[in-house]
């Protein structure tokens, strides 16, 4: 079925404030990268500017598939969801660009990463080098939200 078939059911797009005051509230999302074989998926941490840009802290290697991809794509989708219950969730799906933000300039977006969660793992293990910011400028977006009842509840059942 699709969205515009759901929407019967009580699926309800989200408006701009909603996905910026959903994506004000979040810290965890998945990054989508293209490969050759099959999507690259990353559970990253996010912080917001709350208006049209993401920002991501790269942990890396020497080697680093995440970075090596990040920088031959084009094109990325970062999607971010909450599933409190089948009965209420939201999601909302990004599209933009992703670009490496030189470290001179990190502190720049030192507010729009106040939302986004650090990884305490991270923290402890990071040596010089290690760690890199990145930019996501949305180019399009897509939220999604269903809030309906559980069975019983409904006005629908007899």
């Amino acid at each position: 079925m699709t969205v515009e078939g759901l929407k019967e059911y009580g699926l309800t797009e989200m408006s701009d404030e909603q996905v910026r005051n959903f994506l004000s509230n979040q810290g965890m999302g998945v990054l989508g990268l293209p490969a050759a074989d099959v999507p690259y998926l990353l559970p990253m941490a996010f912080g917001y500017d709350g208006d049209d840009r993401l920002y991501f802290a790269f942990f890396v290697g020497e080697t680093s598939r995440k970075r090596d991809l990040s920088a031959e794509t084009e094109m990325a989708r970062f999607l971010v969801y909450s599933a409190d219950s089948p009965f209420f969730w939201e999601s909302v799906m990004l599209t933009g660009t992703l670009s490496e933000i030189p470290g001179e300039e990190w502190a720049k977006h030192d507010a729009a990463m106040d939302n986004a969660w650090y990884l305490e793992l991270f923290e402890r293990a990071e040596s010089p080098g290690t760690l890199r910011l990145y930019e996501f400028a949305v180019t399009d977006q897509r939220g999604l939200k269903y809030t309906g009842l559980p069975p019983g509840l409904r006005d629908d059942e007899a």
